[in-house]
């Protein structure tokens, strides 16, 4: 799949995915929500305004209040990537999202998830 068609996928079918993901674990929609909110700087109402809107990944991130300094910290391999290395910044975004739902889906404490 190309880095555009990522860009242009709604965040709206993807966050269902996200929690099904961790709620298979064991974890729940308000963890998974703990931590796109530490990421992008959404509150729970906005991001629930951002599903409701049906916002592609692109504007869910570029309308991000703020990505949170400690995302640079994320590091480790998603989708055959490691996370620190790739190059697109928006691309980074994504699997910084897809790292930490993976964390929490694999059990890590939530104050590792959110590298505090």
């Amino acid at each position: 799949m190309t880095n555009e068609r990522v860009y242009k996928m709604a965040f709206s079918s993807v966050y269902p995915l996200l929690v099904r993901k961790a709620e298979r674990k064991g974890r729940t929609k308000s963890e998974v929500d703990a931590v796109i909110c530490w990421l992008t700087g959404y509150d729970d109402s906005s991001l629930q305004v951002q599903i409701v809107k049906n916002v592609d990944y692109e504007t869910f991130f570029h309308e991000a209040p703020q990505i949170n300094p400690n995302a640079a910290k994320i590091s480790g391999v998603i989708c055959g990537h490691r996370v620190e290395e790739i190059q697109d910044p928006l691309m980074q975004k994504i699997r910084w999202l897809d790292k930490l739902v993976d964390e929490l889906a694999r059990g890590k404490p939530m104050e590792k998830i959110l590298r505090s």
